[in-house]
């Protein structure tokens, strides 16, 4: 019986990541491909894809590059939409934008003793404009969730990290569990 409950958790620790990222996939094709009305799976994330490389060179062209502009003039004027905008534009930028937030993973000890230490992501090193001096501002992502907590620690409780940020990310995120060859 041990046997039979051994090779049971292990086909599920096969199973379960599996068939969760075909059934997620799986949402998000019928969902977009519903929004669009194409009968083609496949067909609306194409369709998606092609939408935003297309506002992409729009936004990159010098002739169109005043309306993109326009559009992010207004939306940073409107009160509450102005929170959203920035929040999400800001959040974007710091995975796939010119200036990535998320590049400086570091060690942070919370404690003057060094015995209890997170790792996190260091995303301001002058907090001058807020009145902080000497310290800094570290992202820590939360495992297993999409939220993360930003604590600001002296400059010297900081220990840069030298790992690549994406690993760093995988192994915050798995709560430690996944194994990568920089971490």
């Amino acid at each position: 019986m041990k046997i039979v409950t051994r090779y049971f958790f292990r086909g599920l620790l096969i199973t379960i990541p599996v068939v969760a990222t075909i059934y997620v996939v799986y949402v998000v094709f019928t969902r977009v491909d519903s929004i669009f009305g194409f009968g083609i799976p496949g067909m609306g994330i194409l369709m998606t894809f092609l939408i935003i490389t297309f506002i992409g060179l729009l936004a990159s062209n010098f002739l169109t590059r005043w309306f993109v502009n326009l559009i992010d003039t207004v939306f940073t004027r409107l009160p509450l939409v102005k929170m959203i905008y920035t929040s999400l534009k800001d959040l974007i930028n710091a995975f796939v934008g010119d200036k990535k937030g998320f590049s400086r993973p570091a060690l942070v000890r919370l404690s003057e003793e060094g015995d209890i230490s997170v790792i996190g992501f260091v995303t301001q090193s002058d907090l001058k404009s807020l009145g902080i001096k000497d310290k800094v501002a570290v992202y820590l992502p939360q495992s297993y969730n999409f939220a993360g907590n930003l604590i600001i620690v002296p400059k010297r409780n900081i220990t840069p990290l030298k790992a690549d940020s994406g690993d760093v990310m995988k192994f915050i995120v798995s709560g430690g569990v996944t194994t990568t060859k920089s971490v």
